[in-house]
């Protein structure tokens, strides 16, 4: 009933440690069927050389496990409160990439420097803040998605739009419609962050990239025209 899931989150959790994503058990990939309101996601602490698809846990959109004899990452409940609340999202990865987590421990949003982050991003990528007290003590990954989606909200930032995000001392997050973008924007957000502090490593007044290059990048692989890639 569910193996479609299983095998499509855990075909992407096999990418993270092949693109250098992850060290030791430090992430984890989800993969939603929506018509079943469910989620496979990878179970907690279980080094990704031992994982099978069978070992995938089912869950729901309310973090409720379905089915499976482990138990499910520790941030199952952050995967289903955006699952749950932006209906479009099908895969889900949360890393502790080096780059990115830097940026987040430091408290910044990654500024659009270059042309490799306009070809997925208009914008700077967003880090949110830091969780208030009260938050942490409660449940804790429960309100990691609301501080998430809060987030968005206050920059009036489209969730379909911009697919990642830092989460302030902590970590990043990425979303798309399957899986496997999902693990794409992933590696192109780490990629993306350690550009971006080599080049103000280089020159710590270097501008941000002008809007003229941000819409011709963005547009010619995302616009109406679009014209990278084939048909």
């Amino acid at each position: 009933m569910y193996q479609h899931i299983q095998e499509e989150a855990y075909q992407a959790n096999m990418q993270l440690p092949k693109l250098g994503l992850v060290l030791f058990t430090f992430g984890n990939v989800s993969a939603a069927d929506r018509s079943k309101g469910v989620f496979a996601i990878k179970p907690s602490g279980v080094p990704y050389e031992k994982l099978s698809p069978a070992d995938m846990v089912i869950v729901d959109f309310d973090g409720n496990t379905v089915e499976g004899k482990m138990r499910p990452s520790s941030d199952t409940k952050t995967h289903a409160v955006l699952y749950k609340h932006w209906e479009k999202i099908g895969g889900i990865v949360h890393t502790h990439s080096s780059y990115a987590t830097a940026w987040a421990q430091a408290q910044r949003d990654i500024p659009i420097m270059g042309t490799t982050h306009a070809d997925y991003n208009t914008v700077d990528i967003p880090c949110a803040p830091p969780m208030d007290d009260e938050m942490i003590k409660g449940n804790y990954e429960y309100q990691t998605g609301f501080q998430i989606m809060d987030h968005f909200a206050k920059k009036g930032m489209s969730y379909e739009e911009v697919e990642m995000v830092l989460v302030g001392n902590h970590a990043p997050f990425t979303w798309g419609k399957n899986a496997d973008k999902a693990v794409h924007n992933s590696a192109v957000l780490e990629e993306v962050a350690r550009m971006a502090l080599f080049a103000l490593q280089i020159n710590p007044s270097a501008p941000r990239l002008k809007d003229s290059l941000i819409r011709k990048h963005y547009e010619r692989k995302h616009g109406a025209g679009a014209y990278y890639g084939q048909n």
